[in-house]
């Protein structure tokens, strides 16, 4: 049943799992001294609500940080049974959080994406990056999936991961269009940009919008084509001092054309 509606919805939740709690306990310190480190301060913003953390987490290929335990427990089962994939290493993770006010304006962001981040809480599709001052969207990155982990306790709205219900159906038919005739050596080349907005647009008026809460010792598994973003932070949200912190893992498990066609 898990599978199925992984397949059908784009992402399934995973219940309080023992083996994956005791790796949040053993992990927590290593990802706070990562938000707290002077080398990883480029990583806060959003006027200080948001350390984005980007493969800050100091894990291993298989998950674990110095004295910790690897990564295990049944959302890792099913990655490597219910998705097939094995044999990849766990890159280091992003260790995302939220604070008391996200968002706020970045000094670099102009009205119209700050309003995007505000109104569609920043809902994107990984590996699509944005580039040059015109943040043309390329297809550089090829990850398998997103494994979300919450260490920390904080309310249902203290922004909390949004997902677009069966979202990866949509992107998937689209951009099988875009790159129909190309070599996938040639698909990062192309310029998305036009094909992903609308695709979007498209995913907005079509797609349930869906707040996904979890708490330590639970996980979500996101699909690696669905459009996601993070919701803004509701006044009546209560959190820790390490605000809303969630690990996410997502490792690159192919290339391009397992990115878009594999299951």
């Amino acid at each position: 049943m898990q599978t199925a509606d992984f397949f059908e919805n784009g992402w399934c939740k995973f219940a309080h799992d023992p083996v994956l709690a005791d790796w949040v306990e053993r992990t927590l310190p290593a990802a706070r001294k990562s938000v707290a480190a002077p080398q990883n301060a480029e990583w806060l913003r959003c006027g200080g609500t948001w350390f984005a953390g980007v493969n800050v987490l100091p894990n291993n290929a298989a998950g674990a940080v110095p004295d910790g335990p690897p990564l295990a427990g049944a959302a890792v089962d099913f990655i490597h049974g219910g998705l097939g994939l094995t044999g990849f290493d766990w890159e280091p993770a992003q260790v995302s959080v939220c604070y008391p006010g996200y968002p706020q304006p970045m000094a670099d962001e102009t009205d119209a994406a700050y309003r995007y981040r505000l109104k569609r809480d920043a809902a994107h599709v990984d590996g699509l990056i944005p580039e040059s001052p015109d943040r043309r969207r390329h297809l550089r990155e090829h990850h398998g999936f997103l494994l979300g982990i919450p260490m920390v306790k904080a309310s249902r709205d203290a922004s909390p991961l949004v997902i677009w219900k069966g979202s990866h159906k949509l992107i998937r038919e689209a951009f099988a269009a875009l790159y129909a005739d190309l070599p996938a050596g040639r698909w990062g080349d192309v310029d998305a940009t036009e094909v992903y907005h609308a695709t979007r647009r498209k995913i907005f008026a079509a797609c349930e919008r869906v707040e996904v809460a979890s708490e330590p010792g639970e996980a979500y598994l996101v699909h690696r084509l669905a459009l996601h973003g993070v919701a803004p932070w509701r006044a009546s949200a209560e959190a820790c001092g390490d605000g809303r912190m969630i690990v996410y893992f997502r490792p690159e498990t192919g290339g391009p054309p397992d990115w878009l066609n594999a299951p």
